[in-house]
Order: structure tokens, then sequence, then C-alpha cells
């Protein structure tokens, strides 16, 4: 997750309750500062005394030359460099980027925010917004905190279901609404995960849940923020997950509740279109609500699928260990 901090030097205690009620990571005060912004909430403080120490645990650099371009190259191999300069167009932020995956931006709106957080596909680790402007503050961090990489999602043909034994499966319960098409990935194989749909819908059975997943049995492997995944059994209140709609578009999502139960069991099991088909598959509660997602964003029930529907799905390629992608040959069958 990109971090989103917020100037607030000199000390203005406007700017940090405004930061602290759009969702900032963080806030910079000036030295003396950090007892007085842990009085209004719960935030990470960068600053010479603060959570996070300014010249040590995090450096800050204003770029006026080739030499300090360089500078912050090397000292951003390791820990995060605040950049500073008058002319984004005379050093080139993409020569930063290029070079070290803990730049953090500074930036004077939205608009700079999102520039830096995209430019060569990758973007900078964060930004540090320096503004007075409070609807500035909320409209960067909408953005900042709904960013997130999107996915190629791809079609996938069912293969079959079969209905199995009892299990411990998981109900995600997020502190997010989602609308119809959207859910999150989940498989029994961390680089191949079908799209669950949330309970955003409305049955005879059960009245809609739209801040709930019924997501899949708790060995199952479920897709996080930066490019990682989680087992579903090892979540809990106050994790981040990843909500995914049918068009690979992702945000960020706070785990409220993870609810394990003993239910029912189904396996779903598809393939992907083309040769070499790869497989995949799913364990999930066998209940007339659980549903996967169709391409074009259409939640079904997979007691309605049969062999030859069409699902989504995001096929990976990578292995997992300790949900970190790695370069290693494994079946997971």
């Amino acid at each position: 997750m990109k971090k989103f901090w917020v100037d607030a030097r000199p000390w203005n205690k406007d700017i940090v309750t405004t930061a602290l009620e759009s969702g900032a990571h963080g806030v910079v005060v000036p030295l003396g500062c950090d007892a007085k912004v842990k009085e209004l909430g719960l935030i990470t403080t960068i600053s010479e005394d603060g959570d996070l120490k300014l010249g040590d645990d995090v450096l800050e650099i204003k770029i006026e030359n080739k030499s300090d371009e360089e500078k912050v190259a090397l000292l951003g191999a390791h820990k995060p460099v605040i950049v500073d300069t008058t002319d984004w167009t005379i050093i080139p932020l993409e020569n930063l980027v290029a070079q070290s995956d803990h730049i953090i931006a500074r930036v004077a709106n939205a608009d700079e925010a999102q520039t830096a957080i995209t430019v060569l596909e990758k973007g900078t680790a964060g930004v540090l917004l320096a503004t007075t402007d409070f609807n500035e503050i909320k409209k960067t961090a909408t953005l900042m905190l709904q960013h997130s990489e999107p996915l190629a999602l791809q079609e996938v043909e069912i293969t079959g279901v079969k209905s199995l034994g009892m299990g411990d499966r998981v109900c995600v319960d997020t502190c997010t609404n989602m609308s119809p098409g959207q859910g999150m990935l989940v498989g029994n194989a961390g680089g191949a995960m079908l799209l669950v749909h949330a309970e955003s819908l409305s049955n005879p059975y059960v009245a809609a849940r739209p801040f709930r997943v019924n997501a899949g049995a708790v060995h199952a492997y479920i897709r996080v923020p930066g490019g990682k995944t989680r087992y579903l059994g090892e979540l809990c209140a106050g994790d981040d997950v990843l909500i995914v709609n049918h068009d690979g578009q992702t945000m960020p999502a706070v785990v409220g509740r993870a609810k394990v139960e003993k239910r029912p069991l189904m396996l779903v099991e598809a393939q992907t279109l083309g040769e070499p088909a790869r497989r995949l598959s799913l364990v999930l509660q066998n209940a007339e609500t659980i549903r996967l997602t169709r391409p074009g964003g259409e939640a079904v029930s997979i007691v309605a699928l049969k062999p030859g529907d069409r699902v989504l799905a995001y096929l990976g390629g990578e292995a997992h260990h300790f949900g970190m992608k790695i370069q290693e040959s494994i079946q997971e069958k």
C-alpha cells in the first residue's frame, strides 16, 4: 500500500486533525510535537523525536542538482527518503523511481500525488502532502487510500463441482461496503484464484451483507495488498485485504471480523481457455448464497454452476512462500 503522509510543519493542529480524519498513515511534525499529536489520535509521527525518527529512520533531501539525485538513489536503497524539488521537470521523478523503492515524493495537491504514485507504472512508495487546504487533504486521501494496482482478470471455464464433507470456512467481514461486481480473489493455489462475489445482493434466504465475502475454507489463499497472499484461516480484525471488481480494479479494505464456522463444503474446479489448459480450484461453503463472478460482473451461485460456465479468475503464475512471491517450482493440487 502506498504511504500517505501529511506535512504539519510548522505545527498546525487543524492539519493534523484533518489528516487523522482522512485516514492518513502519518504526519510530519516539528520537534517536540509528538505528544500533541497523540492527544488528538493514533497516527504515526515522523519527526526528530517521533515514531519514525527524521534523519535516521526517514531521510529528507531537497534535490537541486545531479549529485543530489545520486545521493537520494544511494540512501533510498534501504530506507524511506522524502524528496523535494522546486521543479520535477528538471529532475524527472522517473529517474528516482527507477533507482529506489523507497521514494516519498513531496507534493502540493492530489494531481501531483496521482503523477507520483503512477510514474513508470510502479510509482513512488508514497507521498508527503504539503498543503494548508483541508479539502485538498481529503481529496488526496481518497486518491491514495483507494489506490491499488489493477489486476488482469481472465475468463476460466468451470469443469466441475463436487459436494464435500464438513469443514471450517471463513466469512471475511470488512469495514467497507462492496457493490455488485466486487469481491475477493481466493484460491487453493496462491497464483490461481477465483473472484468470489461479495454478499451484496438480497435473496429469499438472507438479507444483503455488502461488507462480507464468504470466502472459502481456512486453508485457501486470499489476495491482499502489496502483491501478497494470506491464508484465510489466519485473518483477523485489523488486517488488510484486497477488494477486486470484475474489471480488475482493486482497493484495500480493513477486516472488521473473520468468522470461522463449520459448514458443508463444495469443491469448484475450473480451467483456463485455450491450450495448454491450466487448472484451478477452490473449496467453498456449499450454499446458494455463495457466488462467483461472471465476466460482466454478474454474480452466479455456486449451486447453479455447471461445466462450461465461465467465471472470472486471476492467474498470476507465481509461487508464494509466507505470502511473498517467489521464483520456485511448486505444484499445488
